[in-house]
């Protein structure tokens, strides 16, 4: 694996029916970052539990920017306060390597320069001005089941995923 990709044997064995939860940085972090993210995230997962019954839950990381976390509902369903404390913790990790991971606002997308991010209103901006197209790759992270991680849902162009609906006219 790549700096830039970095999954978890327990994510690679999750069924596709598995629970997913897509979290993305806001800039790309360094490998000291990377690492500090690694050993908070890790630890929790390792350690995380739902009414005291332990969660088979995985993550991966991609392209130094985006966390997906999942976990397998069939062994134990994650509870409010689980998933509360799986975000009580990001927020916590967010002041560590100083960039926010629990913001499902911006819109993500690839262009010739890498991976952006911009405000909905500037990706608007963008499809207005014909700088992105229904072609551009963008980051879909609303999916919520690993079947659509795996199978191209996450990552494709805007007019199969929902900023293809909410910026262009079609």
């Amino acid at each position: 694996m790549t700096r830039t990709q970095q999954t978890d044997s327990v994510f690679e064995r999750l069924p596709d029916q598995a629970r997913l939860w897509v979290f993305a940085s806001e800039r790309p972090l360094s490998q000291r970052e990377c690492a500090a993210l690694f050993e908070r995230v890790d630890g929790f997962l390792s350690r995380w539990k739902a009414h005291g019954a332990p969660l088979a839950a995985g993550r991966a990381w991609l392209y130094d920017r985006f966390l997906a976390v999942a976990v397998d509902e069939s062994v134990t369903p994650p509870s409010g306060c689980s998933i509360d404390a799986l975000v009580h913790m990001l927020k916590e990790l967010e002041a560590e390597i100083g960039s926010r991971l629990v913001d499902n606002t911006p819109v993500y997308y690839r262009s010739s320069r890498g991976v952006e991010r911009v405000s909905r209103g500037g990706f608007r901006k963008l499809a207005d001005a014909g700088e992105v197209t229904l072609d551009t790759p963008v980051f879909n992270n609303t999916i919520t089941r690993l079947e659509e991680f795996r199978g191209g849902k996450w990552e494709g162009p805007a007019r199969q995923s929902w900023q293809g609906r909410a910026f262009f006219r079609v």
